[in-house]
């Protein structure tokens, strides 16, 4: 008989020692992960929130990535908008000049740079497809390959887009159509390009009917240009809301992520604090049991 009731506190002891060295275990994954718990299971109560919060914050991070490509084409739209309002507003100021001077030394060229600014950026490509062109995207949305080829061809032939505008959903319950096509922007400034194509080889002194030409043409592109400014405008229009609604898409996916840290992650600095009094539980339990497997009758008698 040379132990003395030993055997129970040992079980009970080792016990005590596996529950020390479990939790010791789970906040040594916490420090390494950085998170409260391997899988959403061991988040008990918690799980079904953290779950629902993930598509929540994934749905706004959806919006944000919509409104950032719907943003960049509106951009482009502008960029192209002024392209064409600045090569109008610098041919108008060119054909008033030789109206008023009756001289026209280069106009010619002036009048054929500026048609082509024109073409090219109706013509304009986004890199998936044309820009203008509706639902139209493979083909040039604007026709007409010279000044010339105008002559003859009314608007409705000139441009080849078609109507359709693309739809985004861009909140909840949101829905934003956007975008701008060949005729909105250029059936107004295709007129004057038709008068001047009318108006033949310019001389210099240009004929009297030509100065009426240029005259009228004048009148055509002031008209064309109100037209571009108005849809420019709503189009500028769409890039402040399509920014709004990225702002505040944004902001929800930041407050979700906060709740969604606040369920998901650890807190370093208890962790820390909990691995050093689990570490000194665990060594305390050892030395424990080290004193009680040493106990026995023979040891107490000598």
């Amino acid at each position: 008989m040379s132990r003395v009731a030993t055997i129970p506190l040992q079980r009970s002891m080792s016990v005590a020692i596996q529950r020390a060295q479990q939790l010791l275990a789970t906040t040594q994954q916490q420090l390494a992960t950085g998170k409260k718990a391997p899988d959403y299971a061991s988040l008990g109560t918690e799980a079904v929130r953290t779950l629902s919060t993930h598509s929540l914050m994934a749905q706004q991070d959806a919006y944000v990535a919509v409104a950032t490509r719907v943003a960049t084409t509106l951009s482009l739209n502008d960029a192209h908008m002024a392209t064409i309002d600045s090569a109008a507003s610098t041919l108008k100021q060119e054909l008033m000049t030789a109206v008023g001077t009756g001289r026209a030394a280069g106009l010619s060229d002036s009048i054929t740079a500026a048609f082509g600014q024109f073409r090219a950026a109706l013509n304009a490509s986004d890199g998936g497809g044309s820009l203008f062109g509706g639902s139209q995207t493979d083909t040039a949305p604007f026709v007409p390959e010279t000044l010339a080829d105008t002559i003859g061809i009314p608007a409705s032939a000139a441009f080849a887009n078609d109507g359709v505008k693309a739809t985004v959903r861009a909140a909840d319950g949101l829905d934003v159509e956007y975008g701008v096509t060949a005729s909105d922007i250029g059936s107004g400034l295709y007129a004057a390009f038709q008068t001047l194509a009318g108006a033949g080889a310019i001389g210099d002194p240009p004929t009297a009917a030509q100065l009426g030409i240029l005259s009228t043409a004048a009148g055509q592109i002031d008209t064309g240009l109100e037209s571009l400014r108005t849809v420019n405008a709503e189009n500028g229009r769409k890039q402040a809301q399509t920014e709004t609604l990225s702002v505040r898409a944004g902001d929800r996916s930041t407050l979700l992520q906060g709740i969604i840290q606040d369920n998901e992650d650890a807190d370093l600095g208890q962790v820390a604090i909990d691995l050093a009094q689990q570490k000194t539980m665990l060594q305390a339990s050892y030395s424990v049991f080290a004193q009680l497997s040493g106990l026995s009758l023979s040891s107490y008698l000598r």
